[in-house]
């Protein structure tokens, strides 16, 4: 089939086309190439893949290059975004157009198809900060990190929308838009609320991506800065079961369409920013890591954790990778591709 995936280049959108192309499928990479590594990511699957897909080289923001480059899809993954909470507060006209109207023209050109008879599935990758700060969750802390003290299993769909910081209002303005059109116009789309991912490919900076650029900063000696207390928790994802979650959903439209689903990597594999990363990173490079403090960032949840339980029933989908297996992966692709970080 074919596919498209906006933000194609990135890390999630770089390991979703090698997937895809690997099965066979016809592949689409939209991208504007402005983010770091996006260049390098593209020269990776032109060394795996040849010309077996197609690179367009376009903004999210230009609907007609949009429309035409998802003529005929039979799936777009939405994954291009502006992804940083500092950097949507700095700009947020930007912001909002990349994220919320990006969204809006994504859906229209899958809509605009369906008028005339195919109804291109559509996946969206949201972000757990719709939730936005969640200041009325009860939350405890320990020697390491937070915990919730009413939620086991992590924070559910149905937990009530506040969205935190210009970032939360477009990443949840597009959550929503892409929800609706499931209702209003009956395409089949699904919403991933996505915890923090990780993997190969990922060119972390200190705003975003946080596992990767504590690997890649600590292997290449660059300074490393912790926001707050260092025991923010976070459930991690590695990366190839994201994309498990986003092929059983694909595989199970007849039950997804229309869906909002928590994907991460749940109680399982929380992970404290530092308090825990810290040692293990430590651990892996034999030595001890020197860093500096700075106070807490806009939008910064203490602690999120989704539950995943609506996943793992409707679609038969549960992280596979452990986080100690997941940061071990991540730091020997990192030290094995040194040469990738020479600019930071």
């Amino acid at each position: 089939m074919k596919t498209v995936i906006t933000g194609g280049a990135g890390f999630i959108g770089s390991n979703l086309a090698h997937r895809l192309i690997g099965e066979g499928h016809e592949v689409v990479v939209y991208d504007d190439l402005s983010r770091r590594g996006a260049d390098r990511n593209v020269a990776w699957l032109r060394a795996e893949h040849g010309d077996r897909w197609a690179l367009v080289q376009a903004d999210v923001r230009d609907f007609e290059a949009l429309r035409r480059a998802a003529a005929d899809a039979s799936v777009i993954y939405h994954l291009a975004s502006q992804v940083a909470v500092t950097s949507s507060v700095q700009d947020p006209r930007q912001d909002f157009e990349v994220n919320a109207l990006g969204t809006f023209n994504a859906l229209e050109a899958a809509r605009l198809q369906s008028i005339s008879g195919r109804e291109p599935i559509v996946l969206y990758a949201s972000t757990n900060k719709v939730y936005g700060g969640m200041e009325d969750v009860a939350v405890v802390e320990d020697e390491t990190g937070y915990a919730y003290r009413d939620y086991p299993h992590g924070i559910p769909e149905t937990h009530p929308l506040d969205f935190h910081s210009p970032y939360g209002c477009s990443k949840g303005a597009g959550d929503q838009y892409v929800r609706d059109y499931a209702r209003i116009y009956g395409l089949p789309t699904v919403v991933f609320r996505q915890s923090c991912i990780y993997g190969p490919r990922q060119f972390g900076i200190e705003d975003q991506g946080w596992v990767a650029w504590f690997l890649i900063a600590a292997a290449t000696g660059q300074p490393i800065t912790i926001y707050g207390d260092g025991k923010q928790v976070r459930d991690v994802l590695w990366v190839e079961d994201l994309l498990d979650a986003y092929q059983a959903a694909v595989n199970r439209i007849e039950v997804a369409a229309g869906q909002v689903y928590n994907v991460g990597g749940g109680p399982e594999n929380t992970l404290a920013v530092w308090r825990e990363l810290g040692p293990m990173l430590e651990a892996l490079l034999g030595r001890k890591i020197d860093v500096g403090h700075g106070d807490w960032r806009p939008g910064d949840q203490r602690i999120f954790v989704a539950d995943i339980r609506k996943a793992a029933r409707e679609l038969s989908w549960q992280p596979k990778v452990s986080k100690q297996e997941g940061v071990r992966r991540l730091y020997g692709w990192v030290v094995a591709n040194r040469a990738l970080f020479g600019e930071y």
